[in-house]
């Protein structure tokens, strides 16, 4: 490799989005002390070991986007994950078919449907996430936080605690906006979601799922996982447009195809990424996540009376 001939343009797109993109080290030709070689360079950051999805063209990347696995592996998680939701929901409905439920009754109830539904989605985001441990410790011999770019906040002059504060207020306001914007819109099609809101039980369970279970595994999948091989593609606006596109649209079902809806969704799927892009860390997408969904469900228990007094069915 010549390192006197640089490409000007390492990344499509714009690459002065994240902090890490404005001085990227380039691969250099030979081990050099403290730059990244292909011989040198450990498990969780040598393309070498990875599926070899880095364009031949790139010299050399954001520090952020430095993962061993590529388009390969995200369709393996992909098949795993719809082949462990198909398992885990047939095997709930046949555990509440021995307790007394009809087949009929699951069919047609829409409380059952719910609870299957929550009940597969929790099994599954533990098992994707036990796989992707595993997959990083054993296949990368790496740890699973520090490769997925789970890490403390670099808040450079701003104090700590106010740059945690600063994202959690951020979610809120980002959670207001978007309730607003969706109450000008009337949704055209009953959107499935509103079927867990009907029984007591099953919000409780929706809600202590969205604020604990739900923002840790989809910012792993999405702003961990995804993010990085989408961004090291495509280039860095490109991928935080398409991966919060992508987080949109799997909400889509529960939205009913109603265009605005999931048109907003998207466009918080796109806020999570960016916080992701410009600060090359999973955490800050973590919060605003958490503190979005959270500000959703006080809203509902103080609508509902404290779950009291259920929206009718």
């Amino acid at each position: 490799m010549d390192s006197n001939h640089e490409n000007p343009n390492p990344l499509p797109g714009e690459p002065g989005l994240g902090p890490q993109a404005e001085k990227a080290p380039s691969v250099p030709p030979h081990d050099t002390p403290g730059e990244l070689s292909p011989s040198s360079a450990p498990a969780a950051l040598n393309f070498s070991s990875g599926t070899g999805d880095l364009p031949p063209s790139t010299r050399f990347i954001p520090e952020d986007l430095r993962v061993p696995w590529g388009w390969s592996d995200l369709a393996l998680l992909v098949l795993i994950g719809f082949l462990g939701l198909f398992l885990f929901g047939t095997i709930f409905a046949a555990t509440l078919q021995k307790a007394g439920v009809s087949r009929a009754q699951l069919q047609h109830s829409m409380l059952y449907q719910g609870r299957v539904a929550i009940v597969a989605m929790v099994l599954l985001s533990v098992l994707l996430l036990v796989y992707l441990a595993a997959q990083m410790r054993l296949r990368f011999q790496s740890p699973i936080l520090r490769t997925l770019r789970w890490q403390p906040l670099e808040s450079g002059r701003v104090r700590p605690p106010l740059a945690y504060l600063g994202f959690i207020a951020g979610g809120f306001v980002l959670s207001i906006f978007v309730a607003l914007a969706s109450s000008l819109f009337t949704p055209k099609n009953k959107m499935p979601i509103e079927q867990y809101f009907h029984d007591r039980h099953t919000a409780l369970l929706l809600l202590i799922m969205s604020v604990t279970l739900a923002p840790l595994f989809e910012e792993t999948i999405f702003r961990g996982y995804l993010y990085p091989v989408v961004a090291r593609t495509f280039g860095i606006v490109p991928g935080v447009i398409l991966t919060g596109l992508l987080f949109g649209l799997m909400h889509a079902s529960q939205l009913g195809g109603n265009l605005p809806q999931v048109a907003l969704i998207v466009t918080v799927g796109i806020v999570f990424t960016a916080a992701r892009a410009k600060t090359g860390n999973v955490l800050p997408g973590y919060l605003l996540h958490v503190s979005y969904n959270s500000f959703i469900a006080v809203a509902f228990l103080i609508a509902s009376h404290g779950l009291r007094h259920m929206p009718p069915a």
